[in-house]
């Protein structure tokens, strides 16, 4: 067969290339010019297969690609551990801390506001490379209010790592983070941090992940020593005791387990073992054979055991003394899926959204989707995970949800907030792109399919507020930034509300919109007043009350003239209509051309009662008598008899005030039922219904909105 030379295709043609092995890794492009010929050695003596081999050319790029996502409660970690991640596969050169005396911040808190809180608000995309793998990671928010960037980035990725707190154990955002990962079918690992702290008990929260999450787990790492103590770990799968040298723990020491720990190593490796082979039949036959189990054995039933989300491995460490990372990292590529090892589905419009699988492969046609939108230098930057075919720099690619062609101007890599430019990407890879004007939740495609990707789950705000500019000048930057922070953060809704003309925003939680209240005087440099929304109550009367008015004007000329004689009494309660006028005028004492401006003018009168300024409602009034003037009787005269004579009795029909009530359902862990149900009940709520799904407690109440404005949310 005849020998194609490296040198021959331009390196620009070229999909990777890693700086540690020296190795390049063929594009699409560069497939289509080998044509029959096979490559012996691309770099440091790597075979790729041709055309005509039995491998395809992808498929060795596409085992060595993980997509992953790393998500927990808030201050488990989680930008620390990616701090780490970046640091030890050389991203990046230093370690800064989230809260870093440097001032500088974590390299994934890219905003001003993540820096000075301490938090994560965005979720973060990056790459890097271990031991030749390359690993897409996305770092998510851990606060409660910001859950759709989770949402949004366990939609796309492949497989997660789930962080836990040694000491704080499964809390409450750890319960709504698993319950997305299984949402979205994500398999993972999990990571109990931080051992070096005081009271840190990572087999309480092991425990605590069995019962709490219902996790199917075992530890495949026992720390060694905890506390101050804490020296290390032992891999119970390759029986190795791993210890971190160095400033930064960049030096991994394997020497040989101490003998004081044999005995619990031994135990907790059959523990493993033993919750392996419930999951994975293979290793349970070699079990209950009492056969050898080898460490490659028992690595490959982790793997598909973890691959089809029947089992959890959990590892152990301390991200901030920086131990415990690397064995991680390894435990990525041994346990999490590539992209062709993952079942994706997408819907084909053409076949009445039949469910059809993808492949994932690059020779697919092209189904790409827009997972998160953000407003970048360079206009709307568009996030996309790739599962079919190679997208272009300068191909046209068709959004399926509008019908649009567009040709991608810009295609890039991103590393937090730098972006690196690149001429393509196949399917498994997560990218971005510049100009394209799509919604979240779009899919594209080259044009030669119709399909589309199945959207994620939005949940619904929980809170609102009442926000407007302090100078009416800078209307037209307050409108702007709610129109971006609304394309890009589906959670946030902004509306007007007709009746108090108050613009509301409404989000997840007071910190939500507490952050983008602060983010429009930041980077639009509009100052707004922020306050509770205006409650809509409205008035009633309660009881029987008369009205006899006469509307007496004269100034020279044409005057006003006209009276209106009758009573006003409340309308029978669960009346559909909440305002009824009724003319029973016998004969002619008011001409009937000037009735409906007796009506009008009474239903001007009822939208605003004289107790709090609040429409009336439920209010029945009857016309019985009146009398007119030849001259001086017209529309106008009779319907400001009708306003004054409306406000005339309304005080002698005793008023009240009606209060909004909101039918409620709540979802509460059952552990938290009985406190949730005391604060409806301090709230003056009835609580009307009680329901069991699952692990939680739903229930339902009546409760006045006033007392959630002024008390909070719930």
């Amino acid at each position: 067969m005849a020998r194609f030379p490296r040198s021959a295709i331009p390196r620009l043609l070229y999909t990777f290339f890693s700086s540690k092995t020296r190795r390049f890794y063929p594009s699409p492009t560069a497939a289509l010019l080998l044509g029959n010929f096979e490559v012996r050695q691309f770099s440091a003596g790597n075979v790729a297969r041709a055309k005509d081999a039995k491998e395809p050319w992808w498929k060795e790029s596409m085992e060595r690609l993980r997509n992953i996502g790393i998500s927990a409660h808030i201050d488990s970690g989680k930008t620390t551990l990616t701090e780490r991640i970046l640091y030890y596969t050389g991203r990046i050169h230093e370690i800064h801390e989230v809260r870093g005396k440097d001032g500088v911040g974590a390299k994934m808190d890219s905003m001003d506001l993540e820096r000075e809180k301490g938090i994560t608000i965005q979720s973060a995309a990056t790459y890097c490379t271990w031991k030749d793998y390359q690993i897409n990671i996305i770092d998510t928010p851990g606060h409660v209010d910001f859950t759709i960037e989770v949402e949004r980035a366990l939609r796309v990725l492949d497989g997660a790592i789930l962080v836990l707190c040694s000491v704080g154990g499964v809390q409450s955002q750890s319960i709504t983070v698993d319950r997305q990962m299984r949402r979205y079918e994500v398999p993972r690992l999990a990571f109990i941090n931080k051992l070096d702290r005081m009271g840190a008990d990572p087999w309480k929260v092991l425990n605590q992940a069995r019962s709490k999450l219902r996790h199917h787990s075992a530890a495949v790492q026992v720390p060694i020593g905890l506390e101050e103590n804490f020296q290390g770990l032992i891999d119970l799968v390759q029986l190795k005791a791993y210890y971190f040298h160095g400033s930064s723990g960049e030096k991994v020491v394997a020497e040989e387990i101490p003998a004081d720990m044999d005995v619990i190593v031994a135990e907790k490796r059959r523990e493993l073992i033993e919750m392996v082979s419930e999951v994975d039949d293979k290793l349970a036959e070699a079990f209950l054979n009492d056969d050898p189990i080898s460490s490659v054995d028992l690595e490959e039933a982790v793997c598909r055991a973890t691959i089809a989300r029947k089992f959890v491995p959990v590892f152990m460490g301390s991200a901030f003394k920086n131990k415990g990372v690397q064995p991680l990292l390894d435990g990525v590529l041994s346990y999490l899926p590539c992209p062709i090892e993952v079942s994706n589905y997408a819907l084909d419009q053409t076949k009445n959204e039949e469910k059809v699988m993808l492949p994932g492969t690059p020779d697919g046609p092209l189904v790409a989707l827009a997972f998160k939108l953000e407003e970048g230098r360079f206009g709307q930057l568009t996030y996309l995970r790739v599962y079919e075919g190679v997208i272009r720099k300068g191909d046209f690619i068709v959004n399926i949800n509008t019908g649009k062609k567009i040709k991608v101007p810009r295609l890039v890599r991103m590393h937090s907030d730098e972006m690196e430019d690149i001429q393509e990407a196949h399917a498994g890879q997560i990218v971005a792109v510049f100009g394209v004007d799509c919604a979240s939740g779009d899919t594209f495609t080259n044009g030669s399919v119709k399909y589309t990707m199945t959207s994620m789950s939005v949940p619904e705000p929980v809170m609102s507020l009442a926000v407007q500019p302090v100078s009416k000048d800078s209307g037209g930057q307050f409108s702007k930034a709610l129109n971006r922070f609304q394309r890009e953060d589906p959670t946030f809704r902004v509306g007007l509300d007709a009746e108090s003309g108050q613009t509301i925003i409404s989000g997840m939680g007071e910190l939500h919109l507490d952050i983008y209240v602060e983010r429009i005087r930041r980077e639009y440099k509009v100052d707004a007043i922020v306050g509770k929304p205006r409650v809509n109550f409205r008035e009633t009367i309660t009881q029987h009350a008369e009205f006899d008015y006469l509307h007496k004007k004269q100034s020279g000329g044409q005057g006003q003239y006209g009276r209106v004689c009758g009573y006003v009494e409340p309308l029978p309660p669960g009346s559909p209509i909440k305002f009824e006028f009724e003319n029973m005028i016998v004969g002619q004492a008011v001409p009937s051309n000037f009735i409906p401006a007796i009506e009008k003018g009474f239903k001007e009168a009822a939208n605003s009662g004289s107790l709090i300024g609040h429409p009336v409602e439920n209010i029945r009034i009857v016309l019985t008598d009146g009398a007119s003037h030849a001259v001086d009787s017209s529309e106008l005269a009779f319907k400001l008899a009708a306003i004054y004579a409306f406000r005339q009795c309304y005080s002698a029909a005793r008023p009240v005030i009606l209060e909004p009530i909101m039918l409620v359902e709540l979802k509460v862990p059952t552990e938290f039922q009985g406190t949730v149900a005391g604060d409806i009940n301090k709230r003056k709520g009835v609580i009307v219904g009680n329901d069991q799904d699952g692990d939680d407690s739903i229930i339902t109440a009546n409760v006045s909105e006033t007392c959630f404005l002024l008390k909070g949310s719930a």
